[in-house]
């Protein structure tokens, strides 16, 4: 049996199809966003979402064999957590259930984030005990710690997060002074990668929650000062860096020595992986399905339906 998951996230319009022994088809695009801008409102999100799912549904082969529906409904398990993007998902999910007269299963996004990660690094095993993972993008810079659960599959708990600004806004607003595309992402490491320079790198933290709007304000400074962009990304990527260590190390000590899960679209930067991943013994998202895909909510759907 195969489970169709679809994600509509605030960027990207996705849809998967999951099997036992980790069968994968997915098909996602990233909604235009006008050069310069940094974003997009989520009316014009919605619109570009209900657009997009005919085309990337399209995309999959014949699912209506499909034993279940899962969707992302919300950006995380939270009162109020909310973003009228999702709402393009739900509703084409909401159709293929009934037409295939099957169950639909709502999870968060960030559920389906985490999913993802432990899919791709073949370690589902976490997902009947107790873990802490990273939820690191655009919208979310949170250290959650997850428990399996009947309902929800993984409940996420809030330990830590970033006080200001969220990594993924930090790289992004980086890149686009750098004049690098929205999002910037792949664009701030490969130019990263071209710098060798040495940094000391302080990130304020305060109870374990880290400041990153220093972080644009310093890499501000450097372009003003005709620093190169290559050691620009490099001081932006090693100060997440930074920061996330410090983030983890305040969780591991408060949480004891649980296993330790990165996922979300920044985790995908090489920089940061070989940071982190030579500091902790932990688990990364393949760069491929760190950014936001609906793999993890096909697959969330497959636990809750065989369960």
């Amino acid at each position: 049996m195969r489970y169709l998951g679809i994600d509509t996230s605030n960027y990207t319009t996705s849809a998967a199809l999951f099997a036992p022994r980790n069968e994968i088809c997915s098909s996602r695009r990233l909604l235009p966003v006008k050069e310069g801008q940094m974003g997009l409102r989520q009316s014009d999100a919605v619109f570009h979402h209900t657009a997009a799912l005919p085309d990337i549904l399209g995309a999959l082969p014949d699912f209506r064999d499909a034993a279940a529906v899962g969707v992302s409904d919300r950006p995380r398990d939270a009162q109020g957590s909310y973003m009228p993007c999702f709402l393009a998902g739900v509703s084409a999910a909401a159709a293929a259930a009934k037409a295939l007269d099957v169950p639909l299963y709502r999870f968060s996004h960030q559920a389906g984030h985490i999913a993802a990660a432990l899919l791709s690094a073949e370690r589902t095993d976490l997902a009947e005990k107790e873990f802490l993972a990273f939820h690191v993008s655009g919208g979310t810079t949170e250290c959650v710690r997850v428990t399996p659960e009947r309902e929800r599959i993984l409940h996420a708990e809030l330990l830590l997060s970033s006080l200001d600004l969220k990594a993924g806004q930090a790289v992004d607003r980086v890149g686009v002074m750098l004049g690098f595309p929205f999002p910037a992402g792949k664009y701030v490491d490969e130019q990263a990668r071209k710098s060798t320079r040495a940094f000391s790198v302080r990130v304020p933290v305060r109870d374990g929650c880290c400041s990153l709007s220093g972080l644009e304000n310093q890499c501000a400074r450097m372009h003003e000062n005709g620093e190169p962009a290559a050691d620009i990304c490099r001081y932006c990527l090693l100060y997440l860096a930074e920061a996330l260590t410090a983030m983890a190390d305040y969780a591991l000590r408060l949480s004891g020595d649980l296993p330790l899960v990165f996922s979300g679209g920044v985790t995908a930067n090489t920089l940061l992986r070989a940071t982190l991943g030579a500091r902790f013994d932990c688990v990364f998202a393949s760069p491929e399905l760190a950014c936001d895909n609906a793999v993890g909510t096909a697959y969330l759907a497959y636990r809750k339906h065989s369960m």
